[in-house]
């Protein structure tokens, strides 16, 4: 039997590149699978790109994941359409601007905290009361969620901060065998890491690509498939006694 088979998953943050290959790939375990994103458009185009064959296993909400009522409208609606809920994948996120600590935009770094923090507390909030025993929550974070580096005050600030809050969901949440746990990816090669690398290099003045792989010991970017890989990995029950971790999908980059 498929790993996922019949198991209902959200994914916010679900017309990006890792939520909606993490999507192809959970539906390819059998899943079904409920994608979440601020732009219609964006999902619309993104349920377009599921295998007919598997359409009748998808779905699409557009919410805004820092909005509380968004939130609740979200779960609800995996609710009313499948009857269940068994991964929750917070998989949203904004990188914010890159300047010094004394020149970073006040509103930025709320804009920033809100949704790559505000938005996974308000998905567990809501989220973790409707979930089976047994499921599984996988919150992303980043590389550097355990490292930093000058100008990305905000999007380190917030991916750090998502580690301590799937420690205290991961504790709150064991006694219903409910696993939470962090993907920490590295460097991928998608549109959203090409801008924050656009922006790096020019800060930097130099070839930001090339300085990350550089960093990287395996040498290069993920491909989302890697991710959406791990991804499916923790939603399954593969990894039955797993909570509370951080899963490095970095190639080396944080050793």
């Amino acid at each position: 039997m498929a790993s996922l088979q019949d198991k209902v998953c959200i994914i916010t943050g679900g017309a990006g590149s890792v939520g909606l290959h993490s999507a192809r790939a959970m539906l390819a375990e059998g899943a079904r699978v409920l994608l979440v994103d601020r732009d219609p458009e964006a999902l619309a185009a993104a349920a377009a790109s599921i295998d007919s064959s598997q359409a009748t296993r998808v779905a699409t909400r557009a919410a805004d994941v820092s909005s509380a009522p968004d939130t609740h409208d979200y779960i609800q609606a995996a609710l009313r359409r499948w009857q269940r809920l068994d991964v929750l994948v917070c998989n949203a996120g904004v990188s914010g601007q890159i300047a010094p600590i004394p020149d970073y935009p006040t509103d930025d770094f709320d804009r920033v905290m809100a949704v790559n923090v505000k938005g996974v507390f308000l998905a567990c909030k809501y989220g973790l009361p409707a979930l089976a025993d047994g499921g599984s929550v996988i919150i992303t974070s980043s590389v550097v969620g355990v490292t930093a580096d000058p100008g990305i005050c905000a999007y380190a600030t917030s991916k750090h901060a998502l580690i301590g809050l799937m420690r205290v969901a991961a504790k709150e949440a064991a006694a219903r065998r409910i696993r939470v746990n962090v993907i920490a990816p590295g460097p991928i090669d998608n549109a959203f890491q090409t801008d924050i690398e656009q922006h790096l290099g020019q800060v930097l003045q130099t070839d930001a690509t090339a300085l990350l792989n550089s960093k990287i010991p395996l040498g290069r970017h993920a491909h989302p498939d890697e991710i959406a890989r791990m991804m499916v990995f923790l939603a399954s029950d593969h990894s039955s006694f797993s909570t509370g971790s951080v899963f490095m999908a970095d190639g080396g980059m944080h050793v």
